[in-house]
């Protein structure tokens, strides 16, 4: 799907066919809109497949006076399943700079496109496309940020709930919230590159307003690395304790159930000795063999409870 979109009195607006200065926001595009793009507007078609690769990595790259910037951005989506769980990932997004258009290339719709195209971006100009990349960038880091509270929140959440009872579907989700911090990691750390990249200046001409946006940008990013990685840490480590506390708790039952069959196998032992078919044996009354079994459970039993083997 393509979209134009041009910024007319401080308002970005959408309009019907693609004009000097404008942006054109192509999200999961047909084979003809790519066609369109490569064909009448010129654009590499090595830089539109790229951007449309989920694997491909963040990086930089300028050929025949086109620039071409991907980074990844973060994706949250809900599962199709009973919990409604969240998951977390990212995406690669393609911006491509010519000397006419600013052209966003991604495989799927994100919060950072449509808050580009409402007009949600404080200061965006489509005729200024450094800043637009910046803006997009900038955008692109607090959607991070966002995402990662998010994360640190419901992971409490499912730690107090695991605190009451050790379910399956919890742990799970930890899992899942673990998974999905490294990939905002090795993202974070991929986008911290190419920003690096475009600060040096050599590929993207930078004025003085927009290096002070960069390096809010870099700054930005550099607090979600850390955020990541202060999230990941904590998280892996609750993993570990309540792993632990399983454990512990496979312990204490086989130990319990232990203890139980040490008292239940004394009767048992007590009856076999006066149920065979021999002669000799002390008091061989019926009664005998149930106090004598009665007294030496109670016995054992007391000297289990009394070495705490019961809790």
């Amino acid at each position: 799907m393509l979209n134009f979109y041009k910024t007319i009195d401080n308002r970005v607006l959408r309009i019907d066919a693609p004009e000097t200065g404008c942006w054109i926001s192509a999200v999961s595009p047909t084979e003809g809109e790519i066609a369109f793009l490569t064909g009448d507007l010129g654009v590499e078609p090595d830089f539109v497949r790229a951007a449309l690769d989920e694997e491909e990595s963040s990086r930089i790259e300028s050929e025949e006076g086109q620039t071409l910037v991907i980074v990844d951005y973060p994706s949250a989506e809900e599962q199709a399943d009973e919990n409604k769980t969240i998951l977390y990932t990212t995406l690669p997004m393609g911006i491509i700079i010519t000397q006419e258009y600013v052209i966003t290339v991604c495989l799927h719709e994100n919060m950072t496109i449509l808050d580009l195209a409402a007009g949600r971006v404080k200061g965006l100009q489509t005729s200024l496309k450094t800043r637009f990349l910046l803006l997009t960038l900038l955008r692109i880091s607090q959607r991070f940020l966002i995402y990662l509270k998010q994360i640190d929140k419901i992971s409490s959440t499912t730690e107090q709930r695991l605190h009451q009872s050790m379910k399956n579907k919890e742990l799970i989700q930890l899992l899942g919230l673990e998974k999905s911090l490294v990939y905002f990691s090795t993202s974070l750390k991929a986008d911290e590159i190419t920003l690096e990249k475009i600060l040096r200046g050599r590929i993207i001409k930078l004025y003085e307003e927009d290096e002070d946006l960069l390096e809010d940008v870099l700054i930005e990013i550099k607090q979600a690395i850390e955020m990541g990685n202060i999230y990941s840490n904590i998280l892996s480590g609750t993993m570990d304790a309540f792993a632990s506390v399983i454990s512990n708790n496979l312990n204490i039952v086989m130990k319990v159930l232990t203890c139980i069959t040490i008292v239940m196998a004394i009767p048992n032992i007590v009856f076999s000795f006066y149920g065979m078919n021999v002669t000799g044996l002390p008091l061989a009354v019926w009664w005998f063999p149930i106090v004598i079994a009665l007294i030496a459970s109670a016995i054992v039993t007391l000297v289990l409870m009394k070495k705490d083997m019961f809790h």
